[in-house]
C-alpha cells in the first residue's frame, strides 16, 4: 500500500492550487487572445511539471507506483483531448468571443477538478469496502467504450443538453456577452448572459467526463493519491493545449476509436482483477507495465493513422464521439437513430 503523509497531500494540493491560481489570474484579469507561442510555452511547461512530478514520485515511492502514475496520466491526458473536442463544440455553438475563451476554459478545468476530487474520494471508498466495485467499474467502462465506438462519427448534442435547456426555460437570457459578465441589466431587468449558459454547458460536460475518467484511471491504480495527481496534472495543461491544438483536433479522426479500445482494455483489466480477488487467484491479472505499453501503443497508432488518413483525404473530419445517438440539425425525425 502507498502511504502518503498529510504533509505530502497538503503540499501537492497547494502546488495544484498555485498553478490554478496563475490560470485564474490570467483569465479574469487579463482576457486576451492566446497566441500559438504562448500556448506552446504553457503546454510544454505543464507537461514538464507533470513529468518532473512523476520522476520525483518514482524516486520517492518506487518504480511500480511511478509506472502507475504515468499510466494514469496518459489515460487522463488522452481522455482530456476528447474533452477538448467538446469544448471546441461548445465555444462554436455559443459563439464565445476569443477574448473570453480563456475564462471559460479555466472555469471548466476548476469545476472538473472539484468534481473529480469528489468522485475519487467516493470511488476509493467504494473500492476499499466492496471488491465487486471493480466488476461494476469494468462493465461501466466497456459499456462506455461500446457506445463511444457506435457513435464515434457524431458530436455531442450540446445545444439540446437537458441542463442547458432547463436554464434557458427558467432564466431570462440576454443576447450579448456584455464583456464576459455572468449577469446584466436590460431595460432595468436582471438577466443572465450567454456566458452563464456556456458555463452550465461546460459544467454538465465535466460531470459526464468525470463519470467515465475516474473508473478508467482506477483501472491502472487503486491508490487515491495517484488517481488525484494523474487527473490534476492532466487537466492543468488542458487550457493551454486547447489553444495549441484546436486547429489540429479535426485531424485526429481515429481518436474516438482509440479511446474506445483503451476503455475496453482497462475495463477488462478491472474485471480480471475482480475475478482474481473474488473468484480464483489463478485468474491472471494484467500488470500496470503492460497497461502503460498498450496505452502508448494505441495512442501512437491512432495519431499516425489519423494523420495519414487526413493527408490522403483532406475532407475527413474528426468527431469527439457521443455516448448516445441524437438528431443532428439536418436529420428528420424518421432518420434519427434511436438508442
Amino acid at each position: 500500500m502507498l502511504e502518503i503523509t498529510a504533509l505530502t497531500w497538503v503540499l501537492t494540493v497547494a502546488l495544484i492550487i498555485a498553478l490554478l491560481a496563475v490560470d485564474l489570474v490570467m483569465a479574469w484579469l487579463r482576457p486576451h487572445r492566446v497566441g500559438f507561442a504562448e500556448a506552446t510555452a504553457w503546454s510544454v511547461g505543464y507537461v514538464l511539471v507533470a513529468i518532473l512530478f512523476g520522476v520525483w514520485f518514482s524516486m520517492q515511492y518506487g518504480g511500480q507506483f511511478g509506472t502507475e502514475y504515468f499510466a494514469g496520466y496518459l489515460v487522463e491526458k488522452s481522455l482530456s483531448v476528447d474533452n477538448l473536442f467538446v469544448f471546441v463544440i461548445i465555444m462554436t455553438t455559443f459563439a464565445v468571443p476569443e477574448e473570453h475563451q480563456h475564462k471559460v476554459l479555466t472555469f471548466g478545468i476548476v469545476l472538473a477538478l472539484i468534481m473529480r476530487a469528489i468522485f475519487i474520494a467516493v470511488g476509493a471508498t467504494l473500492l476499499s469496502l466492496f471488491s465487486v466495485m471493480f466488476l461494476i467499474f469494468g462493465l461501466l467502462l466497456i459499456y462506455t467504450a461500446v457506445q463511444l465506438f457506435r457513435h464515434r462519427d457524431e458530436d455531442p448534442d450540446v445545444e439540446n443538453n437537458a441542463v442547458v435547456n432547463a436554464a434557458r426555460r427558467f432564466l431570462p437570457v440576454s443576447n450579448e456577452y456584455v464583456g464576459g459578465k455572468l449577469t446584466t441589466r436590460v431595460d432595468g431587468r436582471r438577466m443572465v448572459t450567454p456566458m452563464f449558459i456556456v458555463l452550465i454547458a461546460i459544467g454538465s460536460v465535466d460531470l459526464l467526463f468525470a463519470l467515465d475518467s475516474i473508473p478508467a484511471v482506477f483501472g491502472v491504480t487503486s491508490e487515491a493519491y495517484i488517481v488525484f495527481t494523474a487527473n490534476a496534472f492532466a487537466l492543468l495543461g488542458l487550457r493551454a493545449l486547447f489553444f495549441l491544438v484546436k486547429g489540429l483536433l479535426e485531424r485526429l479522426v481515429y481518436l474516438s476509436t482509440g479511446l474506445a479500445l483503451i476503455l475496453v482494455f482497462i475495463g477488462a483489466k478491472l474485471i480480471l482483477h475482480w475475478a482474481h480477488v473474488d473468484i480464483d487467484e489463478r485468474v491472471p491479472e494484467i500488470p500496470t507495465s503492460i497497461s502503460l505499453i498498450v496505452i502508448i501503443a494505441v495512442l501512437a497508432v491512432v495519431t499516425v493513422a489519423s494523420l495519414i488518413k487526413t493527408r490522403r483525404d483532406p475532407t475527413a473530419k474528426a468527431h469527439p464521439g457521443s455516448l448516445r445517438a441524437h438528431r443532428s440539425p439536418v436529420d428528420s425525425p424518421e432518420s434519427t437513430t434511436e438508442q
